[in-house]
């Protein structure tokens, strides 16, 4: 029996697709950018709010700044010009909005409520920044639902680095074969193979099947009481 589970949030515990996808558009409006589909920005998130402008701004026609720089997850080594303004005026959207219709996916609380009763440590792992990353999950959740809530901070590198599995693993006292950590995304996979810890890939969420497999999900479940029979 597992000890705890780390969740990741977007596309995992809750449905934020729409409020992602709203304040990215508003964010993009605001400098001349015509609106995203919201199914599109699927594959814009789990590399972190940067990362999520600058491919919507790609996406929005946007062009490259030739001003050279470390490559980043898709290989670019250039940002889109318009991106600090583009990101900034987004974090201002985003502070204000980020429960914009966001809701759990069906069987979240029922299966948390369950982990509760088996005993089961839960935690958050998130590439949102950290402050919005509780502020959704204790307004979903309510404060105390889980034993921790790591999102994007400054000197903790973001998913797919291992680096906020292991504090968490350390905050908690607990070894890397005590836990599971359940995602949704290529990033999610990445990174729990990356912390060495077994890795659950979630079919409901924002990526799928072939990207889970790809990525070496140890397991894929369809609802999250499926959860339970990986413990």
């Amino acid at each position: 029996m597992k000890k705890a589970v780390i969740f990741d949030l977007d596309g995992t515990l809750a449905d934020t697709l729409e409020s992602i996808s709203y304040c990215s558009n508003k964010a993009l409006a605001d400098f001349g950018f015509s609106a995203i589909e919201k199914q599109r920005y699927r594959r814009f998130v789990g590399n972190g709010a940067k990362m999520q402008v600058i491919r919507a701004l790609r996406a929005a026609g946007d062009q490259e700044n030739p001003l050279s720089m470390e490559p980043d997850e898709d290989g670019f080594a250039t940002r889109p010009m318009h991106f600090q303004d583009v990101y900034n005026r987004y974090m201002e959207y985003f502070e204000k909005g980020c429960m914009y219709k966001v809701a759990p996916y069906e069987g979240i609380l029922e299966l948390l409520a369950e982990l509760k009763e088996k005993k089961i440590v839960t935690a958050v792992f998130s590439n949102k920044p950290h402050a919005n990353a509780v502020d959704v999950v204790e307004t979903l959740f309510g404060k105390g639902c889980f034993s921790l809530i790591q999102g994007q901070e400054e000197g903790l590198a973001i998913k797919p680095a291992p680096d906020g599995v292991y504090a968490i693993l350390k905050k908690l006292d607990l070894e890397k074969e005590e836990i599971l950590y359940v995602g949704d995304s290529c990033v999610d996979m990445d990174t729990g193979k990356t912390a060495g810890v077994q890795t659950i890939g979630v079919l409901w969420g924002f990526r799928d099947r072939e990207e889970l497999l790809e990525h070496g999900a140890d397991a894929l479940i369809e609802k999250p009481l499926d959860l339970l029979s990986c413990l």
